[in-house]
């Protein structure tokens, strides 16, 4: 009953002014302005107490009737447009004053606005992580807890480690095992991870681990793995280590990492595997099954929310996939070649005596001079092979010797002459088929 009516009846049983609001805890100008209203309709008690609260209302104060009410704004889409990027509830807010302005109505002030929107999201128990975007930061991390196979070959189990990386918005999970934690299985991990996502984020955040993070003692003089970083380039995503002894910076792949491998420990307790696939495949099968299972506090599960909310706002993969290399110092020799794993690669002479970054994949590789590539050779494997790239002008001697005739390589010393020739035999070529591999250099014509 609304307190007009209320108050009406307690007039209606005899009461004073001053014991009404005594009694329905109103302030006495309240009860003085309904009896004042109900005297200047002209109506008897009997018929307002007949009526709904409504007429009450609208017949004793006309007036209100002409005061605009209030814009509600929708709070579904006002929390549906906080999950994107750079959107905050002041952004909204001022949308929605704009939108106000137009309808010419008044609207509520930023601080109610606030107020409403926080009772919206109590009232519909939405547990969504305001502070984690759709798409935007993906978290990796090693397991503690080790699983195993049998090695017939060595007759013992191999122990494995567990990568894990989770997407925080909808905790959707990926993991895979691993014989160790070394660079390549690191790398080779992130690769088949974003397979699997079928995307990129705008950040991934891992653990001060060498293989990923060499320095992070500041934010602003963190050294990254030279790897780890190309890997991160390639897939145009930014690296941001947790800090130090902070495990709540990851606190997404933290949970998930402890929800996982309670799940396959219970699971492959009375299980034993004869190989890193047939592990991997028991994994793979446990990993969809976590990611379809539903909620418990809410609707859907965490492939449903990854499918429908955030695989939109992730960035689509590199047409090709990365492909895992290491970073070697080399100094490149007098016969202008460097030595990499046991074999020889040509370089331009203008770089003799220089230190030159080598870069090599399992097919290529790449020779880096101060950040600028300056050759690259097909890798070679075996032992003690020679490549020169012959269609290149670097790849034949320096035009000083060159101009080298027969009748002034004579006329050195023998000691010259013997240096001179030594340095031709060290010239090698790759020749398909050849006993040794090795090729000497055309003595240069006379000159003249």
């Amino acid at each position: 009953m609304s307190k007009e009516k209320k108050i009406l009846q307690c007039i209606a049983d005899g009461k004073s002014q001053r014991a009404i609001a005594k009694i329905l805890k109103v302030s006495r100008n309240t009860v003085s302005s309904v009896v004042a209203a109900s005297i200047r309709s002209g109506k008897p008690l009997p018929e307002f107490l007949q009526m709904e609260e409504s007429e009450i209302v609208k017949l004793l104060f006309p007036e209100k009737e002409l005061i605009p009410v209030q814009v509600t704004p929708d709070f579904e889409w006002v929390h549906k447009e906080l999950i994107k990027d750079g959107v905050t509830l002041r952004s909204l807010w001022d949308e929605y004053c704009d939108q106000c302005r137009e309808a010419r109505k008044p609207p509520y002030m930023y601080s109610q606005f606030c107020k409403l929107y926080s009772d919206y999201v109590d009232q519909h128990r939405l547990t969504m992580h305001i502070s984690h975007k759709p798409g935007d930061k993906l978290m990796v991390d090693w397991a503690g807890t080790t699983f195993s196979y049998y090695d017939a070959d060595d007759d013992k189990d191999q122990k494995c480690c567990l990568f894990v990386a989770t997407l925080p918005f909808s905790m959707f999970c990926y993991a895979e095992a691993f014989t160790n934690m070394k660079q390549e299985a690191w790398i080779n991990a992130h690769v088949h991870m974003y397979a699997y996502f079928g995307g990129s984020t705008r950040l991934l955040v891992c653990d001060n681990l060498k293989t990923g993070v060499i320095k992070n003692k500041k934010p602003e003089d963190t050294v990254f793995n030279k790897s780890y970083e190309e890997l991160a380039d390639h897939y145009n995503t930014a690296l941001l280590p947790a800090r130090v002894l902070a495990p709540k910076d990851k606190a997404a792949v933290e949970g998930s990492v402890g929800a996982l491998t309670r799940r396959l420990a219970s699971r492959f307790r009375n299980r034993r595997f004869f190989s890193l696939h047939e592990l991997n495949k028991a994994i793979r099968k446990e990993l969809e099954e976590f990611n379809h299972k539903p909620f418990q506090k809410k609707e859907g599960s965490r492939f449903s929310v990854y499918a429908e909310e955030e695989l939109p706002f992730m960035k689509p993969l590199p047409r090709y996939r990365y492909e895992y290399a290491t970073w070697k110092v080399a100094t490149v020799q007098m016969n202008y070649h460097i030595s990499f794993d046991k074999q020889n690669y040509s370089v331009p002479y203008a770089y003799v005596r220089k230190k030159v970054d080598v870069r090599s994949t399992n097919n290529v590789v790449e020779i880096y001079y101060q950040g600028m590539r300056i050759c690259n050779h097909k890798r070679l494997h075996g032992r003690y092979r020679s490549v020169c790239n012959e269609r290149r002008p670097y790849a034949s001697k320096p035009p000083t010797v060159q101009r080298m005739g027969q009748r002034q390589i004579q006329t050195l010393g023998g000691k010259h002459r013997s240096a001179y020739q030594r340095s031709c035999r060290q010239d090698v070529c790759s020749i398909p088929g050849g006993r040794t591999g090795l090729q000497r250099l055309p003595v240069p014509p006379e000159a003249g």
